[in-house]
């Protein structure tokens, strides 16, 4: 095994060298955080554990093991301290630190961990790739620092996807759906995203993001048509949202904010103030994958909203489905009844969306029509 070790005094670097090469490892070793990162650069994919001091000049041992983390995943640190505190230990811990050892460390505990931390590294390897194979990408969460970096990636990789709303009387473009994706691989879907973002308690950096590149959206759409944006139901929390100088605020009366409706309203205060005060600036209120909320319609009946959005579960095979038919036919002539405008998405096929079109559903979304795309797409007919 190749091992590099990261500590500021040259006599503790010395005797954990020569432990190790007595195993048969090939040791490598470095002064500081720094000098460790630019050493694991040079060095690709080679090392298989790094063993780093955690008071160290300049970077330190938990800044440096967040910088590992920019370049593997999987690698183990054992981070080595002579000054043990708790809340340190719980932190390395959490930031992915294969094992948090304090000083003096006898030598059989010292190779002992090391040999350990790589055979769990060649575990680790085995997994992952067998995971890629299988999906493309591991989408695992993984240790809070792996993920701190990812999700900033991510963050910074993040763009929207649209996806036209097609009006089957017209035949023209209703509105579209800006759907979140991001260029970093690993959290490259949207539920990848508001995954790692509850976690690192982010989400409100998202759906920051999300508006600010979607009222630069709408500034260059088609005319005439509105743009759907999917919340969270914690944006309603963000009073970023309710600023008159946030980025949606000059463009409201375009906007429709999209809540589904498997999101818990619990813990949120004054929901109906909220979503009056967001009518108030000319937003418009949607639900979500109606008819697949896991409370019934406890979210449709807080938000009162102006569109719902038929979950594409009971839109997908309507057409050879009676109750499917009787359900979606129910449901729209309800919304209407209710001033609601219904959407029916998840339309993938000819035979479903002639089925809807004869049960008077005028408003489709599927990929019979379109995908996703960067660019505002035309439906096809």
């Amino acid at each position: 095994m190749r091992v590099l070790l990261v500590d500021d005094e040259p006599a503790i670097l010395r005797t954990y060298a020569h432990m190790l090469e007595a195993k048969g490892a090939t040791v490598d070793t470095a002064s500081d955080g720094r000098a460790a990162v630019a050493k694991l650069a040079a060095a690709g994919d080679e090392y298989d554990v790094i063993v780093s001091d955690i008071s160290m000049p300049g970077m330190g041992g938990m800044e440096f093991l967040r910088n590992v983390r920019l370049r593997h995943l999987d690698l183990p640190v054992v981070l080595i301290t002579a000054d043990p505190v708790l809340e340190t230990a719980v932190k390395a811990i959490e930031y992915g630190a294969f094992r948090y050892l304090v000083k003096p460390v006898t030598e059989a505990v010292f190779t002992e961990t090391v040999e350990r931390a790589s055979q769990f590294y060649a575990l680790a390897k085995v997994k992952r790739a067998a995971l890629d194979d299988e999906n493309g990408q591991a989408h695992q969460l993984g240790d809070r620092a792996s993920l701190e970096v990812r999700f900033e990636k991510a963050l910074d990789g993040l763009w929207l996807a649209f996806q036209p709303i097609t009006s089957s009387s017209t035949h023209s473009v209703f509105a579209y759906e800006a759907l979140m994706r991001s260029d970093e691989p690993t959290l490259s879907k949207p539920n990848d995203i508001l995954a790692a973002a509850e976690r690192l308690s982010a989400l409100p950096d998202v759906g920051r993001r999300v508006r600010e590149l979607a009222a630069n959206a709408v500034g260059v759409m088609p005319k005439e048509t509105m743009l759907f944006i999917n919340m969270h139901a914690t944006d309603l929390n963000d009073a970023d949202l309710f600023a008159s100088g946030s980025p949606l605020s000059d463009v409201a009366d375009r906007v429709v904010l999209e809540m589904t409706e498997r999101a818990s309203l619990e813990g949120l205060r004054d929901v109906a103030l909220r979503i009056a005060t967001l009518r108030s600036m000319g937003f418009r209120i949607a639900v979500d994958d109606l008819g697949a909320g896991y409370a019934g319609l406890s979210v449709l009946a807080q938000l009162e909203p102006d569109v719902v959005k038929l979950d594409m579960s009971l839109i997908r095979d309507v057409n050879a489905s009676p109750t499917k038919q009787r359900v979606v036919r129910s449901m729209v002539q309800l919304s209407r009844s209710l001033r609601m405008t219904a959407v029916c998405e998840g339309v993938e096929t000819e035979a479903e969306c002639a089925a809807l079109v004869g049960m008077e559903c005028d408003l489709l979304q599927g990929f019979y029509f379109a995908k996703p795309t960067r660019d505002f797409a035309s439906p096809a007919w």
